[in-house]
Parts: C-alpha cells; sequence; structure tokens
C-alpha cells in the first residue's frame, strides 16, 4: 500500500476542494451531533468521529472521495451495545472505536473484500429498512420531550403514544420546523446545507420558546458541557474488550458493508477502480483515530460520500478541508453548538430513517422468491427486537444460508445425446434409465453437500426395466465435488448393479477424482470406470461412450 501525500491535493483544483470541504464541514457538525444523539451516548462524540475518522481515514483510503463518518446503522449498534453497563461508559466507547479499528484493518490485511459481495440483497435490505424504522421509533423520546420507559424500542414507542397528554409541545414544534424545512430545502439549490439550516432555525425557535414555556425545549448545553478546543487522546480499556468484541465485529461488518458500496458507487480522481481492502485499512484507521479522542465508531458513509463529490471536489483535499472547518466551529463556535436543539436534531435523525426506507427495494426483494422475501423479513423483525450487534451476526447467518439453498437449487442434471456424426446435443433426462442403451448425464452448477438432495431428485429411477444400461456421468466444469454428492453417486450406482447395469466417470479435474476415490466410489465401480477428461472438449467422452455402445453390441 503507497501512501504518497503528494498526490493529496492539485494547485489547480484548490479552490473546488475547498468549497467542498467547506460545504461538507458545516453540514458535518449537526449531523455529528445527531450521530452521537441517535447512539445514546455524548453527543459530542459524533461530533469527534466525524472530524477525526474522516481525517484518520482519508490518509489511507484508496477511495480518495470516501467520507468515513458514524453512520446511522452504526450508531444503532453503539446505542444496544450496552456501554451503560461497563464501569467507564465513555472509556467503553472509545475502546469499541479502536476495537472496531482494528477488525477492519485484520480485514483489509486478509483481504476480505471479496467476502462482501456475498451478503445477499434480500439481507442487506431487511437490515437497512428495520434501521430506518429503529431510527425513527429511537427519536420520538427527543422529538416529544417525553422520557420513554421500556425493554426495546417497540415498546419505548407504544409508551410515547400511550402517554400523549405528556407530550412537550413546544418540543413538538421544534421537530416539525426542523423536519419540513429539511425536505423543503434538500430539493433546492441549497442541498445538503438545508439540513444546517433547519437546525439552526429550529434550535432558535427552542430558544425563543424557552422565554415563555413553562416546560422548556432540551438543548445540548442541558445534557453536556461543551468544551472549547479539541479533546484530549484517551486510552482504551482493557478490562473491557472481552465484553465489546462481538458488538466490535458487528460494527466493523457494517461500516465494511457499507464501505464496499461507497467505494463501487463514487468515482475515483483517476477513474481507476477502487480498492476495496485498501478503504477496508483506511476505514480501520479513522475508528482508531476517533477512538483515541474520544470519538465513536466510524464507517464509510455514502451521504457524505455524495455531498464532497457533488459539491465539486477533485481531490481528496477536501476531506482534510472538511476536518479542518469542523476543528474550527469546535474552537471558535462551541458556545453557539451548546444551544442546539434535541428535538432538531431528533427531526434531522427521523428524516434519515425515512429515508433509508425503499419501497422499490422491497418490492425488488418479494418479486425475487418467497425464501428472499422470508429472509428479509426474519432480518428485518429480528433487527427491530433483538440488539443489533446480534440481529447482524444472526444477518450474516442468513446470508449464508440464503446462499447455500440458492446455490443447491441451481444444480441442473441434463441429457447428452451423442449423434454417429460426433455432434452433441442436450435433453432433459427421462424419468428412468432406459433398459439395453447408454445413457449419458452432464451435471451443472455446485456440487457441493446442501446440492446433495437435489441432484439426486433429478437423476433418473432406476427399475427393473433399466437393466443391460451404461449410464456415463461427465463432471466436466466440476472442480470439487463433496462427499454427500458421493454418497448419491454410490447409491446409483449400487441401484444400477442390482439391474445389472452400470455407471461410469469422465471427469477433468485431479482433485474430483481423488475426491471420488475417498467417498468410495471408484472402488464400488472399479477404477476402469473413472476416466480422466483431457484438455480437448468432448474428446473422452466420445471415446467412453464409443466403448460402451460397442459393449452392448456384444
Amino acid at each position: 500500500m503507497r501512501i504518497d501525500p503528494r498526490r493529496w491535493f492539485s494547485r489547480k483544483t484548490v479552490g473546488k476542494d475547498a468549497a467542498a470541504g467547506l460545504v461538507l464541514g458545516i453540514e458535518a457538525v449537526p449531523d455529528g451531533l445527531a450521530a452521537g444523539l441517535l447512539a445514546g451516548v455524548n453527543p459530542l462524540a459524533g461530533l469527534y468521529a466525524y472530524l477525526f475518522g474522516l481525517v484518520g481515514a482519508a490518509c489511507f483510503t484508496s477511495s480518495a472521495f470516501m467520507a468515513v463518518q458514524a453512520t446511522g446503522a452504526m450508531a444503532l449498534v453503539v446505542s444496544d451495545a450496552g456501554l451503560d453497563a461497563r464501569p467507564d461508559p465513555e472509556r467503553a466507547l472509545y475502546t469499541l472505536a479502536i476495537l472496531t479499528g482494528i477488525v477492519m484493518i485484520a480485514a483489509g490485511l486478509l483481504r476480505a473484500g471479496r467476502l462482501v459481495s456475498f451478503v445477499p440483497t434480500a439481507v442487506m435490505t431487511g437490515f437497512i429498512t428495520a434501521i430506518g424504522v429503529n431510527i425513527v421509533l429511537g427519536q420520538l423520546s427527543n422529538l416529544t420531550g417525553y422520557t420513554a420507559r421500556g425493554p426495546n424500542r417497540l415498546l419505548k414507542t407504544i409508551d410515547v403514544f400511550v402517554h400523549l397528554g405528556q407530550w412537550s409541545v413546544a418540543s413538538v414544534a421544534v421537530g416539525a420546523i426542523t423536519v419540513l424545512l429539511i425536505v423543503v430545502l434538500r430539493t433546492t439549490r441549497i442541498g445538503s446545507l438545508g439540513l444546517v439550516i433547519a437546525v439552526v432555525v429550529g434550535s432558535v425557535c427552542a430558544l425563543l420558546l424557552n422565554l415563555w414555556v413553562a416546560d422548556p425545549v432540551i438543548q445540548l448545553r442541558d445534557i453536556v458541557d461543551v468544551p472549547r478546543g479539541l479533546p484530549a487522546p484517551a486510552l482504551p480499556s482493557v478490562p473491557d474488550i472481552p465484553y465489546l468484541i462481538v458488538p466490535a465485529i458487528s460494527l466493523a461488518f457494517i461500516g465494511l458493508v457499507q464501505g464496499a458500496a461507497v467505494s463501487a458507487g463514487i468515482p475515483t480522481a483517476d477513474g481507476r477502480p477502487a480498492d476495496t481492502n485498501r478503504d477496508f485499512i483506511g476505514q480501520g484507521a479513522g475508528n482508531i483515530v476517533s477512538g483515541i479522542f474520544r470519538g465513536m465508531p466510524v464507517g464509510g458513509s455514502m451521504s457524505g460520500s455524495s455531498i464532497i463529490v457533488q459539491s465539486g471536489a477533485r481531490t481528496r483535499l477536501a476531506l482534510f478541508v472538511a476536518g479542518a472547518v469542523m476543528a474550527v466551529v469546535v474552537f471558535v463556535a462551541s458556545d453557539l453548538v451548546a444551544y442546539v436543539a434535541m428535538p432538531a436534531l431528533a427531526g434531522l435523525l427521523m428524516v434519515v430513517g425515512v429515508g433509508a426506507i425503499k419501497p422499490s427495494r422491497i418490492y425488488s426483494v418479494t418479486k425475487s422468491g418467497p425464501l428472499p422475501t422470508a429472509i428479509m423479513a426474519v432480518t428485518f423483525g429480528l433487527t427491530l427486537l433483538i440488539p443489533l450487534q446480534f440481529a447482524v451476526l444472526v444477518g450474516v447467518g442468513l446470508g449464508i444460508i440464503l446462499y447455500v439453498g440458492q446455490q443447491s437449487n441451481r444444480v441442473r442434471v441434463r441429457a447428452v445425446e451423442i449423434a454417429p456424426d460426433g455432434r452433441m446435443r442436450e435433453a432433459d433426462p427421462p424419468p428412468v434409465v432406459p433398459g439395453g442403451e447408454v445413457l449419458v448425464l452432464q451435471p451443472y452448477g455446485s456440487l457441493f453437500f446442501a446440492s446433495a438432495p437435489t441432484f439426486a431428485a433429478q437423476l433418473p429411477e432406476v427399475v427393473p426395466e433399466s437393466a443391460g444400461s451404461i449410464v456415463i456421468l461427465r463432471l466436466r466444469g466440476t472442480d470439487e465435488i463433496g462427499l454427500s454428492l458421493v454418497d448419491v453417486l454410490r447409491r446409483f450406482a449400487r441401484d444400477l448393479a442390482a439391474v445389472g447395469s452400470s455407471l461410469r466417470v469422465v471427469a477433468t479435474e485431479d482433485r474430483v477424482i481423488s475426491q471420488l476415490d475417498a467417498g468410495g466410489l471408484t472402488s464400488d465401480i472399479g477404477p476402469d470406470n473413472v476416466h480422466k477428461g483431457t484438455e480437448w472438449v468432448g474428446q473422452t467422452l466420445r471415446r467412453v461412450h464409443a466403448d460402451a455402445v460397442a459393449e452392448l453390441a456384444r
């Protein structure tokens, strides 16, 4: 991995990069505070994560425009991680960010980028949809000013609506004004800066309302002290590491999946494909820097990356400018930041949550079949009901099940007919093995353990009338065969032998021939009936077929 700071900027594009960085830096201030609020931690931890995570990752990522920030999905995992149960919740948060970074760097060094593509769309759709719902439900208390009670977000939501009379009218008004402004302004030329304007206007309204309402709107200064200046480095809490391993792995997985989407969807400065593994390492570095400087876990953000590209960035200098802008805000405007209204941040987050719900994507999954739909529904339900760090791992498991199920159902057996002039054509296999004939079968698909039942169901049935036949199984294009498949072939060979017929195999890969031998098929049918194919397509099959025809003719 070559890091050359001289390629981080170009004198010709400094102006455009500075302008883009200014936009992202200003937008990131309320966004970062909202991320901390969503995670249930000190909102400043979200702001510090945006600042230090962005800058730390920008030094290492392959994607020049990847904005590494605290995402909504990662914030919800932090919220469910049970940090309040630790002796020092704040240090546990920083430790969690550092652990997440270590996992991400390890994934990058192990070149695990290609594994991300195995996460099914059904799992991610169910997960992201539930994340959107969770974000909305999780902010009802901040929006209404009523402190909900309950073991999970669904029960807390019920509690909020049961106690409708205890809502703060002023808080609801501030949140509604913020949401309305965001919806109206984001379709104008103001674009992403509409988020900043909406939060500022909402906070000003809260300040004015607090002058005469009995139940004041909660502001940032009411829940934390907003310091002037950047935070001092913090050391991780070693005793918390075993407790935080599972949420760190879940956070790393979410961050890597979202980061891979950014790598694929955001163009690089030179137009070349981004190195996903290097982006993993960059995100890991961002998490470590974020954790050291009292921030929460971060990952590749599609929204932040899109903002900086749409604002005209040309090099990664824009990311460093954005970090500098946030630092200036912390230094100069910390007194103003303290007056940010919590309902305004809640309104911003609820707009983000609704935006994460994509009806078109849900419809696409439902149209793809009952199994993906069921996987999506289960992932959605679990993400709503159980802590997210476990829901993520369950989702990965469901993804594996879906992948195995899809691959096993793709196995198809075809019959190969060889004409006297050597031409071959494929057809559906007969329902039963015809007696006194040569039958050539060609399976397609992954012949691993889970596909054994599908493969067995497509083999022709052996009946007494199948006597005197020779079945040739062609395994061309198959580089591995599971022992479960070998057992199916052994049963098929025994059924054939019981009626006076036989099985012969043509395989091109030495590994497949070794697996047939290890599974016992070679000894069952005899080594002379297992033939090694050549690079000449069909040559060995035609020879074995001709020998079989001649044998039956005698």
